[in-house]
């Protein structure tokens, strides 16, 4: 049984990525750790010192709010174990913190709005999880009520990083789904030869990850015609269309992810998102 790690701050949209979080766990058989990291201080009790230093009365009004939410939730969940962290510091620091010191199959955080995905990269502290974390990190957008993994999609460019992303998802939504691989063809190579590589690709994840379920989507290369923002257009009218459920990114520096980060599109097809994404932690090779 593994566990996952969701930050808390008692606001709608962190309560809907606990709901989600509860459900996947239970889908999963994995338990659930809340953590709320307290960073409001306000200067007057901040900068206090001497023997008896004032306490902001929100530090105690947090933990009791974090002691009610465990309480709603053990009640709503009564086969899940769900325990409470509670942190004072910076969000980004706490987490990583937590997640070096105790093996998490996935950080679960909300995300705000409409606007889906873009509150994460506002939000530098969030943003450093996703980007530098050691674990995986599932963002889940406001309008995401209820737990669904029917059809999971992947952005494919036959890179071993995507196995990977892969491989760690499967603690968190197993194999039985509808696996649907997207690619982008960049480069306008001939459709016969990419099916040649889909066919292999394919291949090896049946054999090296049982998972059966696979269908395919070539994207052709005017998605990159005209401003970059049609790329994140392009990738969010297939998932709509598709019904996708959960997209799965990888973070390697050849994959879609990173360049498209790099050049600011990223921020464009969040925007877009109204699905939970699966960020891969994918370590680089120095």
């Amino acid at each position: 049984m593994g566990k996952l790690l969701i930050p808390i701050d008692f606001s709608e949209y962190s309560n809907t990525a606990l709901n989600y979080a509860c459900e996947l766990a239970k889908d999963a058989g994995h338990s659930i750790d809340l953590i709320h990291v307290f960073s409001q201080h306000s200067n007057s009790y901040a900068n206090v010192t001497g023997e008896s230093p004032l306490i902001d009365p929100r530090v105690p009004e947090a933990k009791q709010n974090m002691e009610d939410l465990l309480n709603e939730y053990r009640t709503k969940f009564p086969g899940l174990s769900i325990e409470g962290l509670f942190k004072e510091g910076n969000l980004y620091d706490e987490i990583k913190a937590v997640t070096n010191a105790t093996a998490y199959e996935a950080v679960v955080m909300g995300t705000q709005g409409s606007s889906g995905l873009e509150a994460v990269f506002i939000g530098s502290n969030t943003y450093d999880t996703i980007m530098n974390t050691t674990t995986p990190v599932l963002a889940i957008p406001d309008s995401a009520k209820t737990y669904k993994k029917n059809k999971i999609a992947l952005l494919c460019n036959f890179k071993e990083a995507e196995l990977t992303a892969l491989a760690q998802a499967i603690p968190l939504f197993k194999v039985d789904y509808q696996l649907i691989l997207i690619h982008v063809n960049a480069s306008d190579r001939a459709i016969k030869d990419i099916d040649v590589d889909f066919k292999n690709w394919i291949n090896r994840i049946e054999s090296e990850l049982q998972i059966h379920d696979i269908s395919y989507i070539i994207k052709p290369q005017t998605l990159f015609m005209g401003k970059k923002e049609s790329v994140a257009q392009g990738i969010t009218s297939v998932l709509i269309d598709e019904q996708v459920d959960i997209l799965l990114l990888t973070k390697s520096k050849k994959s879609v992810f990173r360049q498209w980060t790099e050049g600011n599109v990223i921020k464009k097809l969040a925007f877009n998102i109204q699905i939970p994404t699966f960020f891969a932690r994918v370590l680089i090779a120095k």
